[in-house]
């Protein structure tokens, strides 16, 4: 059987059955070893572009050694005798893939399935990365994206470097074989692995950072470390001002010890395990997600839309709902920030330097596709179509009627109210009061008082008010002007604020107020139907307020909290997932107002940040400095607490308001707050019915350091996983 070089999409179709038939296999060969597809595939990256096809017979003439414009059967089953590309050796290869000469390469032309001479950008070094779990005996490479090479006869005018299709081969000895690489002296065959860290900021200060490291017990000098790096670069030009040296091992370390100036004075950054656990942050992916929008840098006083994906200089407190989140300063995953973000579902990052990035200002104004991952941000001009496509398929179609239990007509203590009463005090209430019945010391939960639900739809029928706001709901054109729509927001929260409670309100409300000492200042807190639940934290839509002794009777400021359930964040969150305005109610939790207090914090169940197994993540601030509401310039301590030894803390970063840069938190508060958290995982877990190994389950407290030195527990309620637990945050990795 014979074919023509022209008839190229035919013998394409039927390659490997033909060549099997031809060549007398039982089955056809893998594509990867069929001399056909390698001469086609001219990359070498193991698929076939447009272009290539359409150079498909001057490619296939490669293989016609007899030069008749027919390739037989042994010409089909020959391997093409092709140069390498530029800059590598010329050597040619015989038919079964054998060297001729002593300095040939293991083929003439690499398969992209082994390996590759080159990796032009960083989506090709993902082709040829692997992460996960199957790292043979390199245990310290277990989720890190990483890509082996070899540099063969190193220190020689012959030497070459290998990117190893670590997908393919997961050791350097597979590849060796696969490719027939002869086996030489460490010191004249120099193995590595280079290795992706997104999070980390390259040495030029750029998110993203790449660090190439030998095997452990290698210790090579300066002079071949250098060259290595330079052909490194040389092969791989996005690592231009991105790299840098780890010294594994103790040898590896001794060496470079000893050598140090030279880097120093070759501009060779070096990476110690300290620097990588502890490093700059240049990237951190808070919640993972794509989202399409208009690009906008929040200005002081700017209103975004739900249309816009922000760029802060400084981090915000408060935002209404938007379509991504992009800050120029690091946040915590524990901001209300963040935690808004987790509960739009929409990308939010810190890149560091993205105000003066010029990739990035060149978008502003436009409508952009924005995407986070673990691995890096991508963001890109985006096309009306996928913009229109992206808004249809967010909001539900379904209108949503949160549950109101009216049947509960009175303020009572905490001590009162079970677990399951949220629909009428709402879950912090609820939750709270729940925390009260675990057994804690004295001083640990605040006492205080439910308001139901009742009180709030009380005073807006006494008032008149819902019939305000739903004139506001239906004007469609004050819906589409977000200015209008906010102006007539404040209006209605005045109106609140201005109303009248009926006498038999104001008298249970007085009764309240007198159970606590004249002097004590009392915090009135948001507690509704629309916070705080499973899938749904509503974190920073409603405010709660504190009544000081002197401003006179305590209703004036729970209207003040009633009135919070009409700010313009809370209004547009509602309005985006169908919520019906008028099944929300407001509940208002009241409790003794922590004054003075040493420290205030919060911790999830979980790391849900570095993914760590078996600790708790927490971040903590001085005073009254809000972890969940920072300063500008406020920077909380992050630490990792162990489950099982509160003296295992690992403080990933202090507080830039500590003295001495140490933690925050006493040995003492730090093993109280170990055990408390392991028995509100356990008790919550119960009360959701959900099984306590569940890892799509947690549970996040805010709590104070008072002023006396009491750790005390102001608020739980379940933490939202996005996705998959490990896109989260981080790659997982174990405590040391």
């Amino acid at each position: 059987m014979r074919c023509t070089t022209g008839n190229a999409c035919g013998l394409i179709a039927a390659a490997l059955s033909w060549v099997a038939a031809l060549t007398g296999l039982a089955q056809p060969p893998a594509t990867g070893d069929l001399p056909l597809l390698i001469a086609l595939d001219a990359d070498g990256d193991g698929e076939l572009s447009a272009a290539e096809l359409k150079r498909a017979s001057a490619s296939l003439g490669r293989l016609d050694q007899n030069r008749d414009g027919a390739l037989s059967g042994a010409e089909l089953n020959r391997r093409p005798l092709r140069e390498g590309p530029p800059g590598t050796d010329r050597a040619r290869q015989s038919q079964f893939g054998g060297r001729e000469g002593p300095s040939a390469l293991p083929l003439g032309r690499l398969p992209f399935r082994d390996g590759a001479y080159a990796i032009p950008d960083h989506a090709t070094f993902h082709r040829l990365s692997y992460r996960g779990q199957q790292v043979r005996i390199d245990t310290f490479l277990a989720d890190l994206e990483f890509v082996k090479f070899t540099l063969d006869q190193a220190g020689t005018s012959r030497s070459k470097l290998y990117f190893i299709n670590t997908k393919t081969h997961r050791a350097h000895r597979g590849f060796g074989r696969a490719v027939s690489l002869p086996v030489r002296p460490s010191s004249d065959q120099m193995k590595g692995v280079l290795v992706y860290r997104p999070l980390l900021k390259s040495p030029q200060g750029r998110p993203g950072l790449y660090t190439f490291e030998f095997e452990p017990f290698d210790a090579y000098r300066f002079q071949r470390v250098k060259a290595c790096y330079d052909m490194l670069v040389d092969k791989m030009p996005a690592l231009e001002g991105n790299l840098g040296y780890y010294p594994r091992g103790p040898r590896a370390l001794a060496r470079w010890e000893e050598e140090r100036t030279l880097y120093r004075r070759a501009a060779v950054r070096v990476y110690r395990d300290t620097d990588l656990e502890t490093g700059e942050m240049g990237y951190l992916p808070l919640n993972p997600g794509r989202s399409c929008g208009r690009l906008r840098i929040l200005l002081p006083g700017m209103v975004p839309g739900a249309r816009d994906i922000v760029l802060c200089e400084t981090l915000p407190n408060h935002l209404p709902r938007v379509s991504g989140m992009i800050t120029a300063v690091r946040q915590t995953p524990l901001s209300h920030v963040n935690l808004r973000a987790v509960q739009d579902q929409v990308p939010n990052a810190f890149i560091s330097d993205a105000i003066d990035n010029e990739a990035i200002r060149a978008l502003v104004g436009k409508y952009v596709a924005y995407q986070v991952t673990v691995d890096g941000y991508d963001l890109r001009a985006a096309v009306p179509e996928e913009v229109a496509s992206y808004f249809s398929q967010r909001r539900p179609t379904q209108k949503q009627v949160p549950p109101r239990d009216l049947a509960i007509t009175a303020i009572r203590s905490l001590t009162d109210v079970r677990p399951t009463d949220s629909a009428s005090v709402g879950a912090k209430a609820a939750n709270l009061a729940a925390l009260g019945g675990f057994g804690f010391p004295a001083g640990t939960i605040p006492e205080g008082f439910a308001v139901p639900f009742y009180f709030y739809d009380e005073f807006m029928k006494h008032n008149r008010l819902y019939q305000l706001a739903r004139q506001l709901v239906a004007n469609q054109p004050i819906q589409q002007d977000l200015e209008s729509q906010d102006r007539r927001l404040q209006q209605l929260r005045s109106r609140i604020k201005g109303g009248q409670m009926p006498e038999w309100m104001t008298a249970a409300v007085t009764a309240l107020h007198e159970s606590f000492p004249a002097d004590t200042p009392l915090r009135c807190r948001s507690s509704t139907n629309n916070e705080d639940l499973p899938g749904f934290s509503g974190a920073g839509l409603y405010d709660s307020f504190t009544h000081h002794p002197d401003e006179g009777h305590l209703s004036k400021t729970i209207k003040q909290v009633f009135a919070g359930l009409w700010t313009l964040r809370g209004f547009q969150e509602r309005a985006f997932f169908r919520v019906d305005h008028f099944a929300t109610a407001m509940g208002v939790l009241v409790h003794p107002h922590f004054a003075g207090e040493l420290a205030n914090g919060v911790a999830v169940t979980d790391d849900i940040l570095y993914q760590t197994e078996g600790t708790y993540y927490l971040n903590v601030q001085v005073g009254e400095d809000l972890v969940t509401n920072p300063n500008t310039a406020s920077v909380p301590e992050e630490g990792l607490l162990d489950w099982w030894d509160s003296r295992r803390y690992r403080l990933m970063r202090p507080s830039n308001r500590a003295a001495d840069a140490r933690s925050l938190l006493s040995p003492r508060h730090r093993e109280q707050l170990r055990t408390y958290l392991g028995l509100i995982h356990a008790r919550f877990a119960r009360l959701h019915r959900t099984a306590l190994e569940d890892k799509t389950f947690a549970m996040e407290i805010e709590f104070k350091i008072t002023a006396q030195g009491t750790l005390a527990i102001k608020q739980a309620r379940p933490w939202i996983y996005t996705g998959a637990r490990l896109q989260s945050g981080v790659p997982r990795e174990t405590p040391r």
